[in-house]
């Protein structure tokens, strides 16, 4: 594909030797110094997509930063995918001059400031500590030739626009740049006008199209009842990693403790964990010293943790996107995944909304759809309680496309397949996502 023979050979010593869809269609672009806009799930690659050719681009001029500029920006929305974009880059420099900086919150601040003295190659950071040092003078943006924009849905959905906005202005004019997107809401037009010149679009899956080879089911369950059925479900594969989502951080730690009484060594990540509490989480969850992660949407994008079969919608989210987004957690590098959601009487609103965004029928494991007028959220049938009829279905969903090779970050996941994607409701994004401040 056009990369520097020194980048091959590190490569080939990774154990990277095949380039994944999304990487095979996006390097040849960026290598001609075109913008680049890409559309593809989680798992697939997208990493090295603009690593590649972002480090081949320093090797081709390396010329040293100078105090307190960099020469390359990637923002990502959330402090755990900053870290990984960062460890994947890591090992492609090695042995080099260049240098890569991580600024995020959680972490000590000065310790920040004190790093960008000398200014670096590239600088991986989210949004908001980009502006925090931006705003104390401990860096400028204005010699970045090269910036990508990682999981740029997701900063639209954590409030980032006002930010990204700002952000933009101080950039020169004159750079590359690369947007990744698994969604497209309205908002991504906007963002991608601002920062996007006569892009090259390049997409592998349908816009809101599950991740691959995920089989998916719901059950129509009770509220009250859903935290035994996730632990008989547990209880059936209590060797393999299990990724468990809420909408809230005090759900999640209440969830986790009702967890850790049925005998289950618990991990748990949200908005209200300090940077060192959700790494030792991760740490944990990831050496599989913790089978089960009890997470908010926080941890939805940036989780690669490739040995996860099942993830657990133990509450929906109120933004359709986010489901895409949680369920990606598995099947990822090529693997097989299940994703499970529970669905309440109050949930049908937002199981309605996900399987617009699906453009597919989610197949039902047990119980039966709660009814929803139109307009309105499902509420009980009668007083005793909402009636269903019989059991179900046996678990078991359709699975989709083949798999391929690596996972998110290396050559590798699976090809995409071709379901045909549904149109989300108008404004059903936009009227949930006004909710999801709570959720992280």
């Amino acid at each position: 594909m056009g990369l520097p023979e020194a980048l091959t050979r590190k490569l080939v010593a990774l154990g990277i030797t095949e380039p994944t869809p999304i990487q095979t269609r996006a390097i040849p672009h960026a290598l001609d110094g075109d913008d680049v806009m890409g559309l593809a799930q989680t798992g697939t690659g997208k990493t090295l997509a603009f690593g590649l050719p972002l480090v081949a681009g320093l090797m081709a001029n390396p010329e040293r930063p100078a105090p307190k500029s960099v020469r390359s920006l990637i923002l990502a929305p959330t402090r755990e995918l900053a870290g990984q974009i960062r460890d994947a880059l890591m090992p492609l420099v090695k042995d080099s001059a260049i240098r890569i900086n991580l600024v995020v919150g959680g972490t000590s601040i000065s310790a920040q400031v004190n790093r960008m003295d000398r200014g670096c190659d590239i600088l991986v950071a989210t949004p908001g500590r980009l502006l925090d040092l931006i705003d104390r003078r401990a860096l400028r943006l204005d010699t970045a030739s090269f910036l990508v924009l990682d999981e740029a849905d997701q900063m639209l959905d954590l409030g980032f626009i006002h930010a990204l906005r700002r952000i933009a202005g101080l950039l020169p004019a004159e750079r590359q740049t690369m947007l990744f997107s698994a969604t497209m809401p309205k908002q991504m037009e906007e963002i991608a006008s601002s920062y996007l010149k006569n892009p090259r679009r390049v997409q592998v899956s349908p816009p809101g199209k599950a991740a691959d080879k995920v089989t998916q089911e719901v059950h129509f369950i009770a509220k009250a009842a859903k935290a035994d059925l996730l632990i008989e479900l547990l209880d059936k594969h209590r060797d393999e990693l299990a990724l468990v989502f809420g909408r809230t951080k005090h759900g999640a730690d209440k969830l986790a403790q009702r967890l850790e009484q049925a005998g289950y060594a618990v991990a748990t990540i949200h908005g209200n964990k300090s940077q060192g509490q959700r790494d030792r989480a991760l740490r944990s969850f990831r050496d599989g010293h913790s089978k089960v992660l009890v997470a908010t949407d926080v941890a939805a994008r940036g989780l690669d943790i490739p040995d996860v079969k099942h993830v657990y919608n133990f509450e929906l989210p109120n933004v359709p996107d986010n489901y895409v987004h949680r369920i990606g957690r598995t099947a990822r590098a090529g693997r097989d995944g299940a994703a499970i959601a529970f669905c309440a009487p109050d949930e049908m609103g937002e199981l309605k909304d996900i399987q617009k965004v699906l453009g597919m029928t989610i197949p039902v494991a047990s119980g039966t759809p709660w009814e929803v007028m139109p307009g309105q959220k499902a509420k009980p049938a009668g007083r005793g309680g909402p009636r269903r009829s019989g059991g179900g279905g046996k678990p078991g969903g359709a699975k989709t496309g083949a798999g391929g090779y690596g996972g998110a970050g290396g050559y590798g996941a699976g090809n995409h397949g071709s379901a045909k994607p549904g149109q989300a409701k108008p404004g059903a994004a936009a009227r949930s996502r006004r909710r999801t401040r709570q959720a992280a």
